[in-house]
């Protein structure tokens, strides 16, 4: 057990950027963040404070991040549609496009996050161009004007759910992550509540105002909110992102080190890349790794059987109310699938499995949609809607599971979540075509689509777990690891770190195993 020093000292260590580290010992609470005895509750203070300031910033760009996407199909069933002289397949269109770019700016957003050093500025600079893009679409008058809005607006969406991801596995252990995550991605379910709330007070009492359509004033206004969000997420402002845990500065410089002690003893090694682990190299490694590629195909499959969330005001509306009552009714559903995917998360993080958590939800969809396509009454198929929107609790942890299956190192991590995050919105791409007014208002031809990829993708899922049931026991019967080069050296500096031998550390490693 160590003691508390006497006197005051200051060591200094060079980091892999060759800056200057001070790690203070000191008779003082930053210097007890570090003794054994007061570890777990200097962590819990941690935790608690990186709860305080990331979560409700990042939840906050979330949440204006899906209503600015999502706020053209409210704007659909209030005249968007007739008055740029759309046709439903133009339409489809325009929802589809947004994903031309939206799909291939998330690997070289990942990559430039992984890069750079101060997120807190980079995710919110994102936030701001696509306010203003957003709010610009109101400006729109014909279907080329749309579709380039919509184009642009892909660029800078694409950095912000893999790149928040991303920042938060740079803090939480693989146990703390889900629940983070979903809390995070309920964000996402708010919106789609939120979103329509908002639309349905604009969409009524704006209609008209200086000689405008409501639908336009939609666009002016969340856009316009979106980017007064991004200002006040940067880091000059309090309730600012973090950066990484090495150069955050609202944190103590043993608050700095304790954050990447948890990192490096959750999984055994330090959370960092070594000098020859390109961003390039980390990209190759994330496209020869067939778990990543399992796990693209996992998430194009959910998001396609999903898709009906990019037109859930227009499944409300069949229910036969008017266009106020319908956008209403579009929000408790996602009211309750934010609860319940809490809930899951933060039960998959006390169990530390993951399989089951996902995919039970997705058979909870297809209930939804076998119940839509047997009645066209009311209750029932607003019942279904309640089902199919519960089913996001499992996505919202898919890519947790990935963090969790491809944790080291950074350079590949960041990698694979952009590539399975950007490649998987392919389903979303495809899902953009599958609800066609054509096939309304029961829309059974898009339930069966989403049954068929729900079920693929249960299926992937279980060949994933028994691979990694495989590796798990692989690592058991491993009594010494041939260790690489690259990762005796990150060992080593877990070791530096948590000021312990480099055996301990390796002891340490051999406990790693994959979650499932």
């Amino acid at each position: 057990m160590p003691t508390k020093p006497r006197s005051n000292s200051i060591c200094r260590d060079e980091d892999k950027n060759g800056a200057l580290i001070e790690h203070i010992e000191a008779i003082d609470s930053d210097a007890e963040l570090l003794l054994l005895e007061d570890r777990e509750r200097a962590e819990k203070r941690l935790v608690r404070l990186l709860d305080m300031r990331l979560l409700p910033t990042i939840i906050l760009i979330f949440l204006m991040n899906y209503i600015d996407r999502n706020a053209i199909t409210a704007a659909r069933i209030e005249g968007l549609q007739s008055d740029l002289r759309l046709t439903d397949e133009q339409y489809s269109t325009v929802l589809a496009v947004l994903f031309a770019t939206y799909i291939p700016a998330q690997i070289p957003s990942n990559i430039i996050l992984n890069r750079i050093s101060r997120p807190s500025y980079y995710i919110p600079g994102c936030a701001i161009l696509w306010g203003l893009i957003s709010a610009l679409t109101g400006f729109t008058k014909d279907y080329s004007g749309i579709i380039a809005t919509r184009l642009f607006l892909g660029v800078p969406e694409a950095a912000f759910y893999p790149g928040a991801i991303y920042l938060l596995s740079c803090w939480y252990t693989r146990k703390e992550l889900a629940f983070r995550s979903a809390i995070l991605y309920g964000g996402l379910l708010l919106s789609n509540g939120l979103g329509s709330l908002i639309a349905a007070g604009i969409l009524s009492g704006m209609e008209g105002v200086r000689g405008i359509r409501a639908w336009r004033w939609l666009f002016y206004i969340e856009g316009s909110i979106t980017i007064c969000v991004g200002f006040l997420a940067i880091d000059d402002f309090s309730w600012a992102l973090p950066d990484y845990p090495h150069n955050t500065r609202w944190l103590t410089p043993a608050q700095r080190r304790l954050a990447q002690i948890r990192l490096s003893d959750d999984a055994g090694e330090a959370d960092e890349d070594l000098g020859h682990e390109s961003v390039f190299i980390g990209l190759i490694q994330a496209l020869k790794d067939t778990k990543v590629h399992i796990f693209i195909l996992i998430s194009c499959a959910e998001l396609l059987g999903m898709s009906f969330q990019n037109f859930f005001p227009t499944l409300t509306s069949t229910l036969g109310f008017n266009t106020m009552i319908s956008l209403l009714l579009a929000a408790p559903p996602w009211i309750l699938a934010t609860v319940v995917s809490c809930l899951n998360a933060w039960h998959a993080d006390r169990t530390g499995e993951r399989f089951f958590h996902i995919s039970t939800w997705w058979l909870v969809v297809i209930l939804g949609f076998i119940i839509a396509t047997s009645t066209m009454s009311v209750a029932g198929r607003y019942v279904a809607m309640f089902f199919m929107a519960s089913g996001f609790s499992g996505f919202a942890i898919t890519l947790v599971w990935l963090s969790n299956t491809v944790p080291r190192p950074p350079a590949k991590r960041s990698a694979a979540i952009a590539l399975v995050n950007g490649l998987g919105n392919l389903g979303n791409l495809i899902g953009s075509y599958a609800w066609k007014s054509t096939w309304g208002p029961d829309y059974h031809p898009s339930m069966f689509i989403g049954i068929g990829s729900l079920a693929f993708a249960w299926v992937l899922a279980l060949i994933m777990r028994y691979i990694l049931v495989k590796e798990n026991q692989d690592l058991d019967r491993r009594d010494l690891m041939d260790l690489s080069s690259a990762h005796r050296k990150r060992i080593e500096e877990a070791a530096r770190l948590e000021g312990i031998t480099f055996e301990q550390a390796l002891e340490k490693r051999k406990g790693f195993r994959y979650l499932y």
